[in-house]
């Protein structure tokens, strides 16, 4: 039986003929990465290999290691094996990866989203035979709405709070969400204060990627200095310490995950915004269909029942796989309900 291009093992996804993994959990020789988020590029790792753009974000994080930067299109040969990156649209330099042998190819997503976002690469659909897509939001009940909608109703917000005399605190992960919103706030109603976890990650990001001024907030920033203007946090931030210095304030979560009715009760936080970094139902089917792929595997979120569709009701050869990039990802997780899925990420 033939071996197929791309394995799944207890260190991650390994192509053998090339002895190349993608984005491995468990430490490896060499390692193709698809973007900087904590699952996906991991500590430990002989050599990385990952989009140019991407090597000071997982520096940032990582420290000092042993990474090549690849362009986008740019084809490299391992052992016969071509492999090429290509932009994914989840966060700023994130990349779907193609892998080419003797005329099989198959795509590995990450995670990725087909809206444009204005400042993430846009999502480009990569023809192959087998695709591997994440499914975090592959339930018809995610439907995003248009970008521009979501945040003129972030901006009138801040500008509501702002007249009555409040601070307006925005939590998003820092390192991907963090930054989008920071691209679209509006900066007439007035200024925009970060965290420090949301202040050194923008700094890394801002060598390749255009961005509004922010500014940290240090223990030597007043109450009075901040009042009215918007705070862009992480969600580690809700309930600490360090946010008592906002009073009054408002808080608000952008995420996939306010979709659902009981979701910003759970967080305690008073104003959910619809705003993920992943594909929704229609974005999921839609990069499919792109590919003309014959065999989807589908990775990490709703796997089952996102397959299940994907056999029973548009005949394509679909399955599942596990992995482990759902432990420690912003938005993603197995969960077996819902309400689980809530609790536990962003």
């Amino acid at each position: 039986m033939k071996q197929p291009l791309l394995v799944f093992n207890n260190k991650g996804i390994y192509c053998q003929q090339a002895g190349v993994y993608i984005d491995a959990w468990k430490p490896v020789d060499k390692c193709i990465i698809t973007h900087g988020h904590a699952d996906h590029s991991r500590w430990g790792h002989k050599h990385y290999i990952t989009h140019t753009k991407n090597v000071p974000i997982i520096k940032h994080r990582l420290g000092e290691i042993s990474v090549t930067g690849k362009e986008w299109n740019e084809t490299f040969i391992i052992n016969g094996v071509k492999f090429s990156l290509h932009p994914a649209g989840h966060i700023m330099a994130s990349s779907q990866v193609r892998v080419e042998y003797k005329g099989e190819i198959w795509v590995f997503t990450g995670d990725f989203k087909t809206e444009g976002d204005g400042l993430a690469e846009v999502y480009e659909p990569v023809k192959c035979h087998t695709f591997i897509t994440e499914c975090t939001f592959g339930l018809p009940a995610f439907k995003w709405t248009p970008q521009a909608e979501v945040f003129s109703d972030i901006n009138n917000w801040w500008a509501t709070n702002k007249e009555e005399g409040r601070t307006s605190i925005l939590f998003g992960y820092s390192l991907g969400k963090a930054q989008r919103l920071l691209k679209h706030l509006d900066t007439s109603i007035g200024k925009i204060y970060t965290h420090g976890a949301v202040e050194n990650m923008t700094e890394v990001v801002r060598e390749n990627y255009n961005l509004p001024e922010t500014t940290l907030i240090t223990r030597d920033t007043t109450k009075d200095e901040i009042k009215g203007n918007i705070v862009v946090a992480p969600p580690s931030a809700h309930g600490s310490t360090w946010i008592r210095k906002m009073v009054p304030y408002v808080t608000a979560s952008a995420s996939g995950w306010m979709t659902f009715r009981g979701a910003r009760r759970r967080r305690a936080i008073d104003k959910g915004f619809v705003l993920s970094d992943h594909a929704d139902w229609e974005g999921l089917l839609a990069a499919i269909k792109a590919t003309g792929c014959e065999k989807v595997i589908a990775t990490h979120g709703y796997t089952d029942i996102f397959s299940r569709y994907l056999r029973e009701e548009l005949g394509y050869d679909a399955r599942t796989e596990k992995t482990q990039y759902e432990e420690e990802s912003s938005e993603t997780a197995t969960a077996t309900s819902v309400e689980e899925k809530i609790e536990k990420k962003d």
